[in-house]
């Protein structure tokens, strides 16, 4: 689960991490409001979605202009921002050319930026430990900085064991080339961060960037926080953060039934149970010349429901040419997937190839169901063929 700048602004403080002040806001005279009781002559305005590059991005309606994060000098400027943001379209490199409409703003402080760093932690899977990276390219993207500039990125995986150490930090600190005080400052900020991260089960934490202030602070100037969704019902404060206008409305409907799905770019959709074997068909759909339009789980127990609201989660993207449904029965048997294949087939009225491999418990029986359906269903043996036949199908019907 994602949430805005702002309210990871506020969790972290909560735990000492420093934070410049700020406001949200969701009207043109809150955002006034929010500035005249910030005082100061200096504010920062942020539109608040859920997607990175914003102060470089454009509005639709004024692709000409200024971005999504604005340095203003007084309340009449942070009057005209808030007006040209809330209620226009904000498209960035990671929105897509749709864009986002801006629903909220965040009025801040100025702050008095002498250097510009990174600092990130997540969960390195390979090493089964949290890993905190750091780089002096603060607000550049970090895959950019891997990308070109390896050299310049800092790693410390920490050992759950013994938890994150002074030694830790002081490795960080002196290799974002910080000097007296201001590693104290940071050591501070970091042990900080990394008690929030593992409190608040967090999947990733990013402040980028993090801010030396000409004072010799260390501040976190922008705050990207991602949490464990298994762990939620641990955090129901957390859980009323999120903000359903920020989630595509297919993946926000599957988690309402429990359906794991992601939405791709492809033109095949694709229905698996168990998510390796769902990413192995993606993986062999673009072997065979084919494109996935999603990633769906429907998990070992589905039931007849379930796997017909999976199939209209999945029709209901525009771009999906064909749907390959690919099962194999263990726990879930393969007539019952038969049973909800037709279900919602018949309900939807199928207008696009769809092509059903089945192995596994009641395969014999969940094929005679498919086959005494009088629906256009292809058959396939293997997974190979099944990828094949809905590449092909899909490229004939085009």
């Amino acid at each position: 689960m994602n949430i805005h700048e702002y309210q990871g602004k506020q969790l972290l403080a909560k735990y000492g991490v420093p934070v410049p002040r700020g406001h949200v806001a969701y009207t043109v005279d809150e955002a006034v409001k929010a500035a005249k009781d910030l005082g100061g002559s200096v504010f920062v305005v942020k539109s608040q979605i859920h997607a990175g590059g914003r102060g470089a991005g454009r509005f639709k309606d004024n692709p000409n202009g200024k971005g999504g994060v604005r340095v203003v000098k007084s309340v009449d400027d942070v009057k005209v921002s808030a007006a040209e943001m809330l209620g226009h379209v904000l498209v960035t490199k990671q929105t897509g050319p749709n864009g986002k409409e801006v629903k909220r703003i965040y009025v801040e402080e100025g702050c008095d930026i002498k250097r510009e760093l990174y600092l990130g932690m997540l969960l390195d899977r390979e090493t089964s430990r949290l890993t905190i990276m750091a780089s002096t390219e603060g607000g550049m993207e970090i895959e950019e900085v891997a990308a070109k500039t390896p050299e310049k990125i800092i790693k410390v995986a920490v050992d759950p064991a013994s938890g994150i150490q002074s030694y830790h930090t002081r490795k960080l600190a002196f290799g974002l080339g910080l000097e007296g005080a201001q590693i104290k400052s940071a050591s501070k900020f970091i042990m900080a961060l990394f008690k929030a991260f593992n409190d608040l089960d967090c999947s990733l934490v990013e402040i980028n960037p993090l801010v030396v202030t000409g004072a010799g602070d260390v501040i976190a100037l922008d705050a990207k926080m991602n949490f464990d969704d298994n762990a939620l019902y641990r955090h129901p404060d957390i859980a009323e953060l999120r903000d359903e206008d920020e989630e595509d409305p297919a993946e926000l409907e599957a988690g309402k039934h429990e359906l794991n799905y992601i939405k791709l770019d492809g033109s095949i959709g694709c229905m698996v149970n168990g998510a390796g074997l769902a990413m192995a068909t993606m993986d062999i759909i673009q072997l065979s010349g084919g494109s996935p339009a999603n990633f769906l789980d429907v998990g070992g127990g589905a039931t007849k429901e379930r796997v017909t609201t999976a199939f209209k989660i999945i029709l209901s993207d525009p771009n999906v040419e064909g749907i390959l449904v690919n099962i194999f029965g263990g726990i879930m048997r393969c007539d019952v997937i038969a049973d909800g294949v037709v279900a919602a087939a018949k309900e939807v009225s199928l207008n696009v190839p769809l092509v059903v491999r089945l192995e596994g418990t009641n395969v014999e029986k969940g094929k005679q169901i498919l086959a005494d359906s009088g629906l256009p269903i292809t058959s396939a043996n293997d997974l190979g063929d099944a990828a094949r036949k809905i590449v092909k199908a899909v490229k004939e019907a085009r």
